[in-house]
């Protein structure tokens, strides 16, 4: 390992163990692991942990149902995650689950030591409790009308049409989820941490540059309200820990989901030699540590993460890196669609790495949603992948196999070009590092236009066929196959696969950075094997079939095809059009002239903390510049539109007669992105 290496320890999300991978989780793993191994190509020492989230009343309700018990339920979801995983060469040190003495130890070390400075405190609250199922019921577990619309099978605490917050107790004929009966309003003693005691350092760290500004921006408005004392208490029966010298009490989930990640690292030193806990986790460690997450769990990872690793004597993370969630064909996943797609499904199916590059193409360093689209999808691989990175090797190796005996060139014909590709190494990685992978992709997919534009400017195909051209074809051919081994070392970390396929037939160690400086000259390929197929349309339409079977089968057998509980990237609620109108204040960060329209703008508009991508026709009263800044009123609940220009995610309302008369809110009329107009 090279002096100046880092040591960097990288977590994902704890997937829930109640349920199976779909594609919409795998936009973070993907994500993960692309970093991850463009950070060990670089010669870095970086290790990759996670874990199943393996408490919670959801978990402890679904293996009743099942007829087993818990434990049984989350060893056989694990095992179903990890295959799934290691299947999309998601490439882990080590998964392991909350469920485990590691965690049981640093959940209570962690409790105890807040405890001790006085950073938990304890009172008696009101809860609603299934006097059938004899528990405490979470908000989620209590369906009933909501107080503000009247929208009948809404969840205690929201409501799914119209958007409105509020407690169980405010729900209208509220009933158990689990039994059916109206719930009863009983007490109990709670545990409490003291969020407020760490404001100032908080502040102090969410604008430390831990996060991205929108997140920062975000959690401002949670400082602004005052931060709020977190319940860290359920009742039993509960699947968890038992909180220390008080029976009958367990930790909530979310206390000890994160801990997870130092539980799984923990797990990770005792099997290998010279891998030190603390380098990595005390106070005074100068590694780094990475957390990628949904920004549906920004408030747990942001606030009270920091604040009970701070108070229990830990590091807090070097950053946290927040994704939006996934879309497919510019709607929410549905499962009556057929694009609420299982990694199982998707798997049975089509090749893992196209999604790997799919999602790469499409993924940038902000929170922003991205879309799946399936049309698109197929045309990416088939054009990007097949046509162009592929093609360059099939169509250059054939003549050195056959015509050289496999034998490159003793020296590159185009030394200047070939330095032209060393070159962009740097733009790339730094797009890497910065998780800019639809930056990196572009950038590598301009090279290998430019790859080929090299071969059909030669055409070895034409030269092969002329006397005394040998020298001249086996310098095209491996000029050709030296951009090839440099355009797929750039992809490795986004297609490990296909390079480990590639390395082989160019019989080469893996690839690092490093070693894509140096062509492979008076060197022996092994015979070429096509190293991708193109995507047909029957394949897609078989997957979405299939996910559409999914859903019938559970249905069949009355058990959920997916989470018992709500996730905002997974549990998929179609928003019936104009229900209920949700209007929100939103703010201009960037306009765009929109190319080949007389009347529209592209606004990039900022909710508070999450970002929308809208087409406005107000072009005839604004110049793109004029906007930037301003305060607008959106339609924030309306489905995706697909137009000629791109996905419309909202529409922007303005008023006026019209022409150069259209009137928006300006930036200090006092107004927040985010805020609901009513």
């Amino acid at each position: 390992m090279n002096p100046s290496a880092r040591n960097i320890l990288v977590t994902s999300a704890l997937p829930y163990a109640n349920g199976p991978i779909h594609i919409g989780h795998l936009v973070e793993y993907i994500q993960t692991d692309i970093w991850v191994r463009f950070q060990k190509m670089r010669g870095h020492r970086c290790i990759y942990v996670c874990a199943d989230d393996a408490h919670g009343t959801p978990i402890m309700l679904r293996a009743r149902q099942d007829g087993i018990e818990p434990e049984e339920l989350i060893a056989r979801v694990a095992r179903e995650h990890q295959a799934d995983f290691a299947e999309f060469n998601v490439d882990f040190e080590n998964y392991h689950s909350t469920h485990s003495e590691e965690n049981r130890f640093y959940s209570n070390t962690i409790y105890e030591r807040n405890r001790d400075k006085g950073h938990i405190s304890n009172r008696v609250i009101t809860q609603a409790y299934d006097p059938v199922e004899n528990i405490f019921l979470p908000d989620r577990f209590i369906k009933g009308e909501c107080p503000k619309c009247g929208a009948k099978d809404q969840y205690g605490d929201n409501c799914e049409v119209c958007g409105a917050s509020y407690s169980p107790s405010e729900l209208i004929n509220p009933v158990s989820a689990v039994s059916g009966v109206t719930p009863e309003q009983r007490e109990s003693e709670h545990f409490f941490f003291r969020l407020g005691d760490f404001d100032a350092m908080l502040k102090d760290w969410t604008r430390g540059g831990h996060l991205q500004e929108e997140v920062s921006n975000k959690l401002d408005e949670w400082f602004r309200a005052g931060l709020q004392e977190w319940d860290i208490s359920r009742d039993a029966p509960y699947f968890g820990f038992e909180i220390p010298d008080q029976p009958g009490k367990y930790f909530y989930v979310w206390l000890d989901a994160p801990i997870g990640y130092m539980a799984s690292f923990r797990n990770l030193c005792d099997r290998v030699e010279g891998l030190e806990f603390d380098e990595f986790w005390s106070r005074d460690s100068d590694a780094e540590l990475y957390h990628f997450i949904g920004k549906d769990i920004i408030y747990f990872h942001a606030l009270f993460w920091p604040a009970m690793l701070h108070g229990a004597d830990y590091r807090t993370p070097t950053a946290i890196f927040a994704h939006g969630f996934l879309t497919v064909d510019g709607q929410k996943m549905s499962k009556s669609r057929g694009t609420f797609i299982k990694a199982r499904t998707y798997l049975d199916h089509l090749d893992p790495e196209y999604l790997r590059y799919y999602f790469a193409a499409k993924l940038g360093s902000g929170v922003e949603d991205i879309d799946l689209n399936l049309e698109d999808f197929a045309a990416r691989i088939n054009s990007d992948l097949v046509g162009k990175v592929v093609n360059i090797a099939s169509r250059c190796a054939g003549f050195i196999r056959k015509r050289f005996d496999g034998k490159l060139s003793e020296q590159i014909s185009e030394p200047g070009l070939f330095e032209e590709f060393v070159n962009s190494g740097e733009s790339i990685a730094g797009r890497y590092e910065r998780r800019e992978f639809s930056h990196a992709v572009r950038e590598i997919m301009a090279l290998a236009d430019r790859a080929n534009q090299y071969i059909d400017e030669k055409k070895p195909w034409v030269i092969a066929k002329q006397e005394d051209s040998d020298l001249e074809l086996q310098a095209v051919c491996s000029m050709g196959i030296n951009l090839f081994r440099v355009l797929i070392g750039y992809l490795r970390p986004i297609l490990p696969a296909t390079a480990a396929k590639s390395e082989a037939f160019l019989k080469v160690a893996p690839l690092t950075w490093e070693t894509l400086a140096t062509p492979l000259t008076d060197h022996e390929i092994a015979k070429f094997k096509p190293l991708m197929t193109r995507i047909e349309a029957a394949q897609i339409q078989a997957m979405v079939d299939a996910s559409k079977e999914d859903l019938s089968a559970a249905e069949a057998t009355g058990k959920p095809a997916g989470p018992l509980v709500d996730d905002p990237i997974s549990d998929l609620v179609e928003y019936p059009d104009f229900a209920r109108v949700d209007l929100r204040v939103a703010r201009v960060i960037k306009a765009d002239q929109v190319e080949g329209a007389d009347k529209l703008l592209q606004l990039t508009l900022d909710l508070g903390g999450e970002t929308r991508n809208v087409f406005a026709g107000i072009k005839s009263a604004y110049k793109p510049e004029d906007l930037e800044g301003r305060l607008t009123v959106m339609v924030a609940n309306l489905a995706p539109r697909k137009m000629r220009f791109g996905v419309s995610e909202g529409m922007i309302l303005a008023a006026g007669p019209g022409g150069k008369d259209i009137f928006m809110l300006s930036p200090d009329s006092g107004a927040k992105p985010g805020m609901r107009v009513k």
